[in-house]
C-alpha cells in the first residue's frame, strides 16, 4: 500500500488570490508603462509648441528686425537674445541670416558660425520644427522667419535640449508612479479581501475536492429511496432530490423558490420550517401519506437552513388501517366469546334446575337474534369484507350502548374495493362512535347508495355536531375535535380514498342532530 502522504491541493481561494495579483500586476505595468509614453509624448508635444511660440515672438521683435541693418547685428541681437533665452526658459535662442550665419548664440564663441541643422522650409516663409542633435546636444528645435515686409530678411531657431525636456518629465513620472503604487496596493487589497471572502465559502477546498464532493454529494442525493429537502434560513428551497420531487409533485424550477409558494399542505409547510427538530409525523400530501421529519442545519454555531426527509406511507398506512379493524374485530368475537359463555352457562343452569323447555326457548331465542343480525347485515351489504366489518362495529356499538342503523346495498359489480371500503367505513364509524359517546341519545346511521355509477356511502350521528369552522377544517390532517387531541388521521384517509376515485367528501348536518359525511365515490371510467 502507498504510505505516501498526497499533499494537499491548493484552495480555489488562493488560486483566485494569485490569478488576482497577477491580473493586477499586469495591469498596474501596462498602465504604467502607457502613461510613461504618453506622458513623454506630451512633454515632446508641448516643448515644440513652446519653441515656435517663443521663435515666432523674437521674429517679430522690431529690436531684431531693426538690428539687422546694422554692422554688427550680433551687437544687439546677443543680449537680447540671452535674455529671451532666460526668460523663457530654452536652452538656446538663434538668430541667423539667410547664409546660416549666427547673430546671436548661448556660446559666445560659436557667434558668427554656422548654423548645424536643418532649415526646412523656413527660407521660404514657414515654419519648421523638428529633433536634431546640434552643438548642444540632442535637442526640440523650431526654425521662423523673419519678415521685413514681404521679405524673409533673416531667420530665427529656437530650441530645448532633450536632457532638459527629460528632467521636467520625471516630476511628472514621479506622480505617476506613486498614483501606479497606490492603484497596486488597492487592487492587492480588493484581491486579498476577496480571496478572504472566497475562503470563507468554499471552506478552504480545492477545485477537485469541491468536484468530488458535488459528484459523491449528488449521487447520493438522488440515489437514496427517502425525499430529501434543504431549505435555507428563509425558507427557500436550495436542494431537492428526485423522490421528494416525486412526492410533492413539485415543479423543475423550485430550487429558490419559498416553500409557502409551492401549494404544499399548511401542515406540512409549518413543520417543515420548524426551527426544532420535529419527530417523525404523518401528513397528508395529496393521495399519499406521508412521513415527514424535520430538524435543524448548523454549521460553526451558525443556522443555515434546516433538512427534511420524506417517506411514503400510503401503503404502510392503509395496511395498518386494516390490521385496526382486524383487531376490532378480534375484540367483538373475544367480547361475543364471552357473552356466549354466560348464556351457556344460563341454559346449563336451567336444564340442571329442571326447566329444559325454558332453557330451549332461551338459546333458540339468542340464536334467532343473531342470525336476524347475521342475515341483515349481509343481506344490506353483499359484499362479505364490509359486512364482516359492520357485523363487527354493530357488536361494538352495542357494547358501547349505540344504536348502529344499516340500511342500502353495496351493488355487486361495484369497482370500488373493499379495502378502500373498509378504510372509508371503518373510519367514519370510528369517529361517529366517539362522536355520539357521552350524549343522550346515541344513534348512528349508516347508509349505501348506488346511484348509476355513483357509490354513496353516508355516516350521520346524534352527537354535537360541528360547527361551520370545524366542518371546513375536519379533513384536514392533524385535525381533531376531541379533548385529548387525537391524530386526525381517520378523515383524511377517507378524503384521500375520495380523490384517488374522482369523488369527493361533504360534511353537513344529518337530520339526527349530529353530523353527516357524505362520500361519492364514481366509477373510474366515470371520474375520468
Amino acid at each position: 500500500m502507498d504510505t505516501r502522504v498526497r499533499r494537499r491541493e491548493t484552495s480555489v481561494a488562493r488560486q483566485v488570490l494569485l490569478l488576482q495579483v497577477l491580473v493586477v500586476l499586469l495591469l498596474v505595468v501596462v498602465s504604467l508603462a502607457l502613461a510613461t509614453y504618453d506622458a513623454r509624448r506630451d512633454a515632446r508635444d508641448s516643448a515644440a509648441e513652446r519653441v515656435v511660440g517663443v521663435a515666432q515672438a523674437v521674429a517679430d521683435s522690431p529690436a531684431v528686425v531693426d538690428a539687422l541693418d546694422d554692422a554688427e547685428p550680433s551687437a544687439a541681437i546677443q543680449p537680447y537674445a540671452e535674455q529671451v533665452r532666460v526668460d523663457t526658459g530654452t536652452d538656446f535662442v538663434v538668430v541667423m541670416g539667410l547664409d546660416r550665419t549666427r547673430f546671436s548664440h548661448p556660446t559666445a564663441s560659436l557667434v558668427g558660425e554656422r548654423f548645424v541643422g536643418d532649415l526646412g522650409d523656413a527660407p521660404g516663409g514657414g515654419v519648421f520644427t523638428q529633433e536634431y542633435a546640434g552643438t548642444l546636444g540632442p535637442s526640440m528645435r523650431s526654425v521662423v522667419p523673419v519678415h521685413d515686409g514681404e521679405r524673409v530678411v533673416a531667420l530665427v531657431s529656437v530650441g530645448i535640449t532633450i536632457s532638459s525636456i527629460d528632467r521636467a518629465l520625471r516630476d511628472d513620472l514621479v506622480l505617476i508612479g506613486v498614483s501606479a503604487a497606490l492603484v497596486l496596493g488597492a487592487g492587492l487589497l480588493g484581491a486579498w479581501l476577496v480571496s478572504r471572502r472566497l475562503r470563507r465559502q468554499t471552506h478552504g477546498l480545492g477545485e477537485r475536492e469541491m468536484t468530488r464532493m458535488y459528484e459523491y454529494y449528488s449521487a447520493v442525493l438522488h440515489a437514496v429511496r427517502e425525499g430529501l429537502l434543504l431549505l435555507d434560513s428563509e425558507g427557500r428551497v436550495q436542494l431537492v432530490n428526485d423522490e421528494a420531487r416525486r412526492l410533492l409533485d413539485l415543479p423543475d424550477d423550485v430550487v429558490g423558490r419559498c416553500l409557502d409558494d409551492l401549494g404544499l399542505a399548511p401542515a406540512l409547510v409549518a413543520a417543515a420550517l420548524g426551527r426544532t427538530p420535529h419527530p417523525d409525523d404523518l401528513y397528508l400530501a395529496g393521495d399519499r401519506m406521508l412521513l415527514v421529519s424535520s430538524a435543524p442545519a448548523a454549521w460553526e454555531g451558525r443556522e443555515v437552513g434546516s433538512v427534511v426527509t420524506l417517506r411514503d406511507h400510503t401503503e404502510l398506512r392503509t395496511v395498518t388501517g386494516e390490521l385496526d379493524v382486524v383487531r376490532g374485530l378480534t375484540e367483538s368475537l373475544r367480547s361475543q366469546t364471552h357473552e356466549a359463555a354466560n348464556r351457556l352457562h344460563t341454559v346449563v343452569s336451567l336444564i340442571e334446575m329442571g326447566r329444559p323447555e325454558e332453557a330451549v326457548d332461551f338459546a333458540t331465542e339468542e340464536l334467532q337474534v343473531a342470525q336476524l343480525l347475521a342475515d341483515r347485515v349481509v343481506g344490506a351489504v353483499g359484499d362479505p369484507v364490509v359486512s364482516a366489518l359492520l357485523l363487527g362495529k354493530t357488536s361494538e356499538a352495542v357494547e358501547r350502548g349505540i344504536e348502529l342503523g344499516i340500511t342500502g346495498r353495496i351493488p355487486e359489480d361495484a369497482t370500488v374495493s373493499s379495502r378502500e371500503l373498509v378504510t372509508v367505513l371503518g373510519n367514519l364509524l370510528d369517529n361517529a362512535f366517539d362522536a355520539v359517546t357521552g350524549s343522550g341519545t346515541r344513534r348512528v346511521e349508516v347508509s349505501l347508495e348506488a346511484d348509476g355509477d355513483l357509490l354513496r356511502v353516508v355516516v350521520g350521528d346524534s352527537g354535537p355536531g360541528l360547527d361551520d369552522e370545524e366542518a371546513a377544517h375536519a379533513l384536514e390532517r392533524g385535525w381533531s375535535t376531541k379533548a385529548s387531541g387525537g391524530r386526525g388521521l381517520g378523515l383524511a384517509l377517507v378524503s384521500q380514498v375520495a380523490r384517488r376515485y374522482g369523488g369527493r367528501v361533504r360534511v353537513d348536518g344529518s337530520p339526527l342532530g349530529g353530523a353527516r359525511f357524505t362520500v361519492e365515490l364514481p366509477r373510474p371510467e366515470a371520474a375520468t
